[in-house]
């Protein structure tokens, strides 16, 4: 009887502990799965401000009617604090939380280093006006000059500007430029006055220079402070009421343009794109017009400012799309289509042309690759660079690149080296040339009879030139009065040539200067800015070539070339540049044990020379006897600049003054 119920005891208490298992296991899975929904339904954001959500949001609030849209950009000059805005427009459309941080959208290192914008960011916002909800495509755009295509490229799918204004410093030169920019596309302005909160403002004196530049007598000025949030909302209300929405149509097939593009670690090629006719949803087949590639859409994408995942997007929006495409592959400019569907292209872009010039290397060979990829990416998000690639004797394999402005390669260099780690070496920048040859059709170096080049090495024979050109901008600068003088003085010594002068006001003048491209890239703008402490400002655009009096300046050491410290320059600057550069070798050449002769030469003239003393060939001759320790550290350092002699040779200079030397 006692063995029985023992038996029946542990039957019961087996059955127990199973039942038991099995319904924690079945609470367990119930949580996780839980958990799961949960974390999909609230679409919990990302941390990168282009990070792809991992699965697709409903496409319910995003089927806007075309009327509800509104696509604009917000352009103005340097610091006059259209980051700033774009960040009050974010908070007031709750895209972001109130004092989340500065400049947002303005998430690259350099940016939040340098306090510009250099890359235009999108957001897609939903704001609702008088009980109607609206789809706002924000386009926040660079201001300085050397980024005028990027903004070119932004105005592509809007339809209005906000035109930014500084209150205190009044219209200045990239304001007009941007101004006829918008006005080239027939886009609707809003003029906006910012800053109005600051103790030197003056919103009424701005406003009379906006309407004497531009006639905007009959549009109504907005006065805002964007650090305070004061008067934001009104620039809501106008963009919504003055600007029209998109002229697009959903009845027709797909139909998009590529006008902007990056990098994705895990995604490959991203390309925005502003969707012109019909719809395009994830998985359906695009092949891309100019690059005659077909791919499957993986995914699609709103920035708000985090990109949220969606099925489809529709005509008159702007969003981002994943296809799996090599860096290499994404062309800006281009028109999507759906496969096996025809249609006619939409307009492209113009390609920027590269105003400056520079070599760059990797700090050894062995970093070749790694740098290689590291511009192509680069590339892809920045596509106003041209890139082909050279060599060098004492560099080894490099590229040369083509920029926009001085300010645009330092930005790419620095980029280079804080998002991909490289260290590269850049040479000192430099403009393209040409000159005209004496009886080129028969020379069959020469196609036609005109060369272009910006490299010392390919300087033509001055033997076989007609004539040689240099380029040329029109310069536009907006000073203070009292500043005049030393700006014209300025001005003349770059060998400007002035076009016309246009008071602005009482107190202010535009002035427009015809100068060669190569007297502004390098020092132009920080002596403008010494000059007129800091109220100057300072524009341009490509004007045309000029005849000129240009020398290649090469540099002999014992007789002998060094090809890769050769430089192109104007006659009159010449042996300022040639004294320069020997005293430079001469603080970097390592001594030797024999003399070096350091001189800059125009052909076979002698225009400056720096002397490097030798070392003494026995640095122990007087050593008799003493410290036997001292003389044998100087035998090894004697041994050594032997060692160091037969390393480099006679007349050839080692690595490392070279990288001294063309370091900017």
């Amino acid at each position: 009887m006692v063995v029985c119920l023992i038996v029946l005891y542990d039957i019961v208490c087996s059955t127990m502990r199973a039942v038991l298992c099995n319904f924690i296991h079945s609470v367990t899975t119930y949580a996780i799965l839980s958990a799961r929904m949960l974390r999909k339904q609230r679409r919990w954001p990302c941390s990168s401000i282009r990070c792809f959500a991992s699965s697709a949001t409903s496409d319910t609030e995003y089927d806007v009617p075309i009327e509800m849209i509104r696509n604009f950009s917000i352009i103005a000059h340097v610091d006059h604090g259209k980051s700033t805005l774009a960040d009050r427009l974010l908070e007031l459309t709750g895209a972001i939380k109130v004092n989340s941080g500065k400049q947002v959208l303005d998430n690259l290192q350099v940016e939040k280093e340098r306090g510009i914008t250099v890359k235009a960011q999108t957001a897609s916002l939903s704001y609702s006006y008088r009980n109607r909800k609206y789809l706002l495509n924000l386009i926040d755009t660079p201001g300085h000059v050397d980024f005028t295509a990027e903004v070119r490229r932004s105005l592509a799918p809007c339809q209005g500007v906000v035109l930014l204004v500084d209150a205190n410093d009044g219209v200045q030169a990239q304001t007009v430029a941007n101004y006829y920019l918008a006005r080239e596309r027939q886009l609707v302005i809003i003029p906006v006055i910012n800053k109005v909160d600051l103790k030197n403002a003056n919103p009424e004196k701005v406003q009379d220079q906006l309407q004497a530049l531009f006639g905007m007598d009959d549009i109504d000025v907005i006065k805002i402070s964007a650090k305070l949030g004061i008067g934001v909302d009104k620039v809501l209300d106008a963009i919504i009421e003055r600007i029209p929405p998109p002229v697009v149509s959903r009845d027709k097939p797909f139909r998009a343009l590529v006008f902007d593009s990056w990098y994705e670690k895990h995604k490959g090629a991203i390309s925005l794109i502003y969707v012109k006719d019909g719809a395009l949803s994830v998985g359906e087949h695009v092949n891309f017009m100019l690059l005659k590639k077909s791919y499957e859409i993986r995914s699609i994408s709103f920035l708000r400012p985090h990109a949220e995942n969606i099925k489809t997007i529709y005509a008159g929006q702007v969003g981002a799309i994943s296809c799996n495409m090599k860096s290499q592959d994404s062309c800006i400019g281009d028109t999507l289509h759906l496969r096996q569907c025809f249609v006619d292209p939409l307009e492209r872009f113009k390609p920027p042309k590269p105003m400056v010039f520079a070599g760059i290397y990797p700090m050894d060979q062995s970093q070749f690759t790694s740098l290689q990829a590291a511009i192509d990416k680069l590339a892809l998000n920045d596509s106003a660079v041209a890139v082909t690639m050279e060599s060098s004797v004492a560099l080894g394999r490099g590229w040369r690149i083509g920029f926009l402005g001085l300010l645009h390669m330092e930005v790419f260099v620095q980029r280079l080296e804080q998002e991909y780690g490289t260290q590269p070496i850049v040479t000192a920048p430099a403009v393209t040339y040409k000159a005209k040859i004496f009886g080129a059709k028969n020379i069959t170096k020469y196609q036609g009879d005109m060369v272009t080049f910006n490299n010392p090495e390919h300087f033509p024979d001055r033997q076989i030139v007609d004539e040689f050109y240099e380029p040329t901008i029109v310069a536009t600068i907006i000073t203070p009065v009292e500043y005049m003088s030393e700006i014209v003085s300025l001005c003349r010594h770059k060998r400007g040539i002035e076009k016309s002068s246009k008071p602005i006001g009482n107190d202010r003048v535009a002035l427009q200067y015809i100068m060669p491209l190569s007297e502004i890239i390098v020092d132009f703008h920080d002596s403008l800015k010494s000059i007129s402490s800091g109220y100057a400002s300072f524009d341009y655009e490509n004007h045309d070539y000029q005849s000129s009096d240009i020398v290649k300046l090469d540099i002999l050491l014992n007789g002998k070339i060094a090809d890769e410290l050769s430089s192109i320059v104007h006659r009159e600057k010449a042996y300022q540049m040639g004294k320069k550069l020997c005293v430079k070798l001469l603080e970097t050449i390592p001594r030797q044990l024999f003399e070096i002769a350091i001189q800059a030469v125009i052909g076979s003239k002698v225009i400056a020379r720096e002397t490097l003393k030798a070392y003494k060939k026995d640095v122990t001759a007087k050593l008799y006897g003493g410290d036997v320790t001292r003389r044998k550290k100087l035998l090894a350092q004697q041994a050594e600049g032997k060692k160091k002699m037969r390393m480099i040779g006679k007349i050839s200079l080692p690595r490392d003054t070279f990288i001294n030397v063309l370091k900017k």
